[in-house]
């Protein structure tokens, strides 16, 4: 079901199927992380092979986007449009839920994707980071939903099935598959790398705090999104 909600990668049919389930999805969302990555990792060993640092980056970044749909870059751009158009919380969520992009959206996603595809080739030879990254910034943005209220009413919402916070034993998995990859990271890099997502995951929840007191499924996104970027930013600084 996690696989199912946070990517595109086709999995069987779920015939009981009941929306109430995704709560219990939320401890896995580490897992997905530790899927796309490994993914990702293959196509970037393989391109490295034969192509410069920053091509395979690009092709890695690219393969990610077409695993997840985009789905946590478009919760950037959309977050990043809100709170940069929006004066009030419902004005803020009004901008948030237009799929149209604006300026402060392409903005923040097009700097998010060219720091992640300038970081990543500067870690080709330290590819289990990739890994650590892509599993921890989903914790990072699961312990955003346990510690904040759900803010939007729109029941069509995708995330709305998500809301309610997660349990203690739920976090504490999802925190395990998480801190599994960094095991595999030189200590340095990956003690930069948590450092990192944790002063960036408490901005981005104060953030969310102070303009809506709470979070929504964009926010969610731009959580993981922001968390990713500065992980790896940290991990090219603590080689």
């Amino acid at each position: 079901m996690a696989v199912m909600f946070f990517t595109r990668i086709p999995v069987p049919s779920l015939p009981d199927f009941r929306e109430t389930d995704l709560t219990n999805a939320a401890r896995w969302f580490s897992a997905v992380g530790l899927l796309v990555g490994g993914i990702q990792l293959m196509v970037l060993g393989l391109a490295a092979m034969a192509l410069p640092a920053m091509a395979a980056a690009l092709l890695a970044l690219t393969v990610g986007l077409l695993l997840t749909g985009a789905f946590h870059e478009d919760g950037l751009a959309d977050s990043f449009d809100g709170l940069g158009g929006g004066y009030t919380p419902d004005r803020v969520l009004d901008i948030m839920k237009d799929s149209r992009i604006g300026t402060f959206g392409a903005a923040a996603l097009i700097l998010a994707l060219a720091l992640q595809a300038v970081a990543l080739a500067e870690l080709v030879a330290w590819p289990a980071t990739l890994l650590a990254a892509h599993a921890a910034s989903r914790f990072a943005a699961v312990t955003l939903l346990a510690t904040q209220a759900y803010v939007r009413e729109d029941a069509q919402s995708r995330a709305k099935p998500l809301a309610t916070q997660i349990g203690a034993g739920g976090l504490a998995w999802c925190g395990a598959l998480a801190a599994l990859p960094c095991l595999l990271v030189p200590w340095r890099m990956a003690a930069a790398m948590l450092v990192a997502m944790l002063l960036m995951r408490l901005w981005w929840g104060h953030v969310c705090a102070r303009r809506l007191g709470g979070y929504t499924g964009d926010l969610l996104g731009a959580c993981q999104q922001l968390c990713f970027t500065a992980g790896l930013l940290a991990a090219v600084a603590g080689r």
